[in-house]
């Protein structure tokens, strides 16, 4: 029995040894008939116009918009419009219950007489006191009347001189008093500032307003000109500075996705709209503002807009695909930091002004080289190529991960079509 055991465990031994020298056979096989051969997408360097783009997005906007508020304060026993309305300039919009400032009318009124009548009085007082300085001044000359009399005739006249002079200002104080009740009064009645048409209606019949008199007021509605549509887009800072006045650009309308509308920029503003200032997610635009040149009666305000502004254009230059291009990574550094702090912006602008240099993966259709290029331009899908190839190269275009990763200089490729990749991807899934 010990023999029997002994003789089971040799063979155990030996089989095990077999399977790996076998297994190690097998791997040294595949490993020195391995391919290092990548597949890649390569095209031909040609050349082409480069419309370079600048994409935001946006609401539309009327050319003239009217907000319209009460200066009096009331009950709005009249509406005449409704939302959508078109109105013509000095159709009645509102009216406004005028008690309360027809009392104040009133009042003013009734004080505007009186100071009226007193300057009557004060006009009689001093007619009055002006003859009796005329008699006590002959009666003075013929040594009838002393000085004393002569003094207070005097003095009399001048006090009633003055209350007349002060009578008449009281009176105009008044007047102006009553023509300024009087215009408010008047304002009761709201009329159409401007031919247009009712975008905005905030109050019913029967709600109650403040006027501005008082404070802001409340915003009854607005009118706009929807003949002139213009589109207000928000741009990156690092953005608008490749605009200018008179761009042309295409704006697609959300609401209205059956065509694309032509538009101009007639206005950049000076003025940044920043938001999360002083964070990591700090954002700062320029609001600019494109006309539209295909006039749409179904465009409304506030509707949602996506613009490309068309900035630069080249034409019959060399141009690769965007992919296509990559960096040298022999020029990247590692990052000193590890967290996600805020960093310095005069550190990060350093950083960005010491961008590694692009480069291409030049293919013989065998193996790659590697070229540095210098960049222009660029629009959705290629990029102008100022320096480093010429119409006779083929570049790599993809697929990203041999681009930017895989590739060395010398590497072994097999071009691929994409649509062979595809299919190549589809089989190994399915596998």
């Amino acid at each position: 029995m010990a023999r029997k055991k002994k003789g089971r465990t040799g063979l155990a031994v030996l089989i095990i040894l077999v399977i790996a020298v076998l297994l190690g056979a097998g791997t040294w096989y595949v490993m020195s008939n391995r391919d290092d051969t990548i597949f890649v997408s390569v095209e031909p360097v040609t050349t082409r116009t480069i419309v370079q783009t600048v994409n935001s997005i946006g609401k539309i906007q009327p050319e003239f918009q009217v907000e319209i508020s009460s200066e009096a304060s009331g009950e709005i026993v009249f509406l005449g419009v409704r939302d959508g309305d078109t109105v013509r300039k000095g159709d009645v919009l509102v009216r406004i219950r005028p008690d309360i400032v027809e009392t104040q009318l009133e009042q003013n009124r009734a004080a505007a007489d009186a100071q009226k009548m007193a300057i009557t009085i004060a006009k009689a007082e001093m007619d009055r006191t002006d003859a009796d300085l005329k008699r006590v001044s002959e009666l003075y000359k013929k040594d009838y009347a002393t000085r004393e009399e002569m003094d207070r005739a005097k003095a009399a006249y001048e006090s009633a001189a003055a209350r007349y002079a002060q009578s008449k200002a009281s009176f105009s104080q008044a007047m102006g008093a009553l023509r300024q009740t009087q215009a408010t009064a008047d304002r009761t009645t709201i009329v159409a500032p401007m031919d247009g048409v009712v975008t905005y209606l905030a109050v019913e019949k029967g709600e109650k307003v403040v006027g501005t008199a008082q404070m802001q007021g409340t915003e009854i509605m607005r009118i706009a000109n929807l003949s002139t549509m213009n589109a207000w887009v928000d741009v990156d800072e690092n953005d608008v500075a490749l605009l200018s006045v008179g761009d042309t650009a295409r704006v697609r309308v959300d609401a209205l996705q059956d065509r694309v509308y032509r538009g101009v920029v007639y206005e950049i503003s000076h003025s940044p709209k920043t938001s999360a200032a002083g964070t990591q997610e700090e954002v700062v635009n320029f609001e600019v503002r494109i006309r539209f040149l295909d006039a749409d009666e179904r465009m409304r305000p506030g509707m949602s807009v996506s613009v490309d502004i068309e900035t630069e254009i080249k034409p019959n230059v060399i141009a690769i695909p965007i992919q296509a291009v990559t960096v040298d990574k022999s020029q990247l550094t590692a990052s000193t930091t590890d967290d996600a702090k805020v960093q310095d912006r005069s550190a990060e602008a350093s950083r960005r002004k010491d961008r590694p240099q692009s480069l291409v993966w030049v293919s013989d259709g065998k193996t790659v080289t590697p070229r540095l290029v210098e960049t222009g331009i660029s629009d959705q899908g290629f990029i102008e190529i100022t320096k480093g190839l010429t119409t006779s190269d083929r570049v790599v275009t993809g697929p990203y991960r041999a681009v930017t990763k895989l590739l060395e200089p010398g590497s072994k490729i097999k071009i691929e079509a994409a649509e062979d990749r595809k299919k190549r991807f589809d089989k190994m899934r399915e596998g």
